[in-house]
């Protein structure tokens, strides 16, 4: 077993510094995207905040979140409501102006 050795602050702060130049440079080790998923995809071709949407849907904010994570999956109904606000979104946000 190889054990690491320990760096001193000076290095430590050397090597972030090294880091911060780097990515001003557009350096960069790895770039990480994430595609959002369909419920989060759906929300963003309205437009609307995740409370808007919400509000659109009848559900909490939470249970959105949920969703838009990947933690919970919507019921049927709540699906064919997403389908619908993906392919129109117009209809979604036509909803909530009537509803305030």
């Amino acid at each position: 077993m190889s054990k690491r050795k320990e760096m001193t602050g000076a290095e430590l702060g050397e090597k972030l510094l090294q880091s911060v130049r780097e990515m001003k440079a557009g350096k960069v080790a790895r770039a990480t995207q994430v595609a959002p998923n369909e419920v989060a995809a759906a929300r963003m071709k309205t437009g609307l905040s995740q409370l808007q949407f919400a509000e659109a849907l009848h559900i909490s904010a939470r249970t959105l979140q949920e969703w838009e994570q990947g933690r919970r999956q919507p019921s049927g109904a709540a699906q064919a409501l997403i389908q619908i606000a993906f392919k129109h979104p117009e209809v979604i946000t036509e909803s909530l102006r009537r509803a305030v």
